[in-house]
């Protein structure tokens, strides 16, 4: 049966910054807001940074599993999109919604778990106290998070990110106002400390959902589909939204999972590489989260192509994401390298006596990020485009390996050869061009091009454009 003409026009450069500026801005907006999360507790003291770090990655990692299912409704959404079934892509983002529906009670169980997890890596009363209260505040959201991936995952499968764009940027405006309030105490508020950073974040995530729901109902797709067939269970689509989107999940919390261990062992040399590492990877989220957001462009652009049956389209779609994430990687490497001496006292602002071995350590880890940049740019965008075509479980096996090679490497130097911070770090730098050679090789032979997620569109399927 052939499939209706795809009619998202030519894969050019021009038509790949329309897609990815938006996402870039996006998650540079989701940057900005962690980053002053960060710093506005940083101004509380030097345990406060580590333990934000550690709290809210810790969220991220019992969160991921259920975002990175429900999340896949991008690429669902753009190969329908490309195959025709326009009518599918609603379909798909209200199967995405039951299952946040689900999943939300379970991450909520997870909860009294990880306060033994904090103190089994070896962290202090204190910094246990303050990670944990960030972390369960902001557990007690998540639902937020999962809502906010399939409903972004709708408007980037479109290629419409500049909603996802509009409700980012405005979401600044609300986080950064109730952080500044909250954790520091303002306008008569009480000082809420980790508390408040944590209420904060999710105060500006809320809102965001709310201007991405708005702007669901009232888009075309929407309005055109909707009533009880749009919201009804789909068993065939929620099954091939579990079936793709579980790799994705399980990947995301295999590696976040990893990555966390990681830093909860570097965090074990004490308070102050604590310190250091925290405001490296601050730098560095700078650097990455903004790649992600090339990824996601990559991910949708690539799965329309395949969804239209153009591989060729599809395979250029990669190689032009790769231009763009490097030119901005690049960049970054100058910035890094050249200023990491002011780039790290910005967060110096509460330290005290006692803390001057923070800085130098941290001038040096953020140097040698440079080093894996654009390996990370490089990453982000192959698995994104393996992604858009379906090859998933590949992608869960060789980057889960070699992220639980990383933790398990990080641990034998840290605990069983007693290795300085900056040897750890190096091996870290290894593991990120691993990553990305592995990423590049998968893509180049070709074994996703064989794969298909959707069906062709019926003779019958609607026309009209969302």
């Amino acid at each position: 049966m052939k499939r209706p003409r795809y009619t998202g026009g030519e894969v050019t450069l021009r038509r790949m910054l329309a897609i990815a500026f938006p996402m870039i801005v996006s998650t540079a907006s989701e940057t900005v807001m962690l980053f002053f999360n960060r710093w506005f507790v940083s101004l509380l003291g030097s345990e406060y940074i580590p333990a934000s770090m550690s709290g809210g990655l810790t969220q991220f990692v019992f969160t991921s599993l259920f975002a990175g299912i429900v999340g896949y409704v991008n690429a669902l959404v753009a190969q329908y999109h490309g195959a025709g079934r326009r009518e599918r892509c609603v379909q798909v983002v209200s199967q995405g919604l039951m299952l946040s529906v689900v999943f939300y009670p379970l991450l909520l169980a997870l909860v009294p778990l990880v306060h033994l997890g904090f103190q089994w890596a070896g962290h202090g009363p204190r910094q246990v106290q303050l990670e944990f209260s960030y972390f369960r505040i902001l557990m007690g959201g998540s639902f937020l998070f999962l809502a906010q991936g399939v409903l972004a995952g709708y408007f980037v499968g479109l290629g419409k990110t500049r909603v996802v764009m509009v409700a980012s940027v405005l979401g600044i405006f609300v986080n950064l106002p109730l952080n500044w309030m909250l954790v520091l105490g303002r306008l008569g508020l009480p000082r809420m400390g980790m508390e408040g950073a944590a209420l904060g974040t999710l105060g500006g995530s809320a809102f965001i959902v709310a201007i991405l729901a708005i702007s669901y109902l009232r888009s075309a797709g929407y309005r055109t589909y909707r009533g009880w067939s749009a919201w009804k269970p789909r068993w065939d689509l929620m099954k091939r939204l579990l079936r793709y989107g579980t790799p994705v999940g399980v990947e995301l919390f295999v590696n976040v999972f990893a990555f966390n261990v990681f830093v909860l062992l570097l965090q074990s040399y004490g308070p102050s590489v604590a310190a250091a590492v925290t405001i490296t990877f601050n730098w560095d989220l700078v650097a990455f989260i903004p790649m992600l957001g090339v990824g996601s462009a990559v991910t949708a652009m690539a799965g329309q192509r395949v969804g239209a049956g153009d591989i060729p389209g599809a395979r250029r779609v990669a190689y032009l994401g790769l231009r763009l994430a490097w030119a901005y990687a690049g960049t970054m490497v100058i910035v890094f390298v050249v200023g990491a001496p002011v780039l790290v006292e910005v967060f110096s602002r509460g330290f005290g006596a006692g803390d001057e071995q923070i800085l130098p350590l941290a001038r040096v880890l953020l140097r040698l990020a440079a080093l894996y940049t654009l390996a990370d740019a490089t990453g982000v965008v192959f698995s994104g485009a393996l992604r858009g075509a379906g090859d998933t479980k590949w992608v869960l096996i060789i980057s889960g390996i070699l992220h639980w090679v990383m933790a398990s490497g990080a641990f034998v130097l840290i605990r069983v050869v007693h290795a300085p911070p900056v040897a750890v770090w190096l091996f870290f730098v290894c593991f990120v061009m691993s990553v990305a050679t592995s990423m590049f090789i998968r893509h180049r032979r070709g074994a996703w091009e064989k794969m298909r997620l959707v069906e062709a569109a019926p003779p019958a399927a609607a026309a009209g454009e969302l």
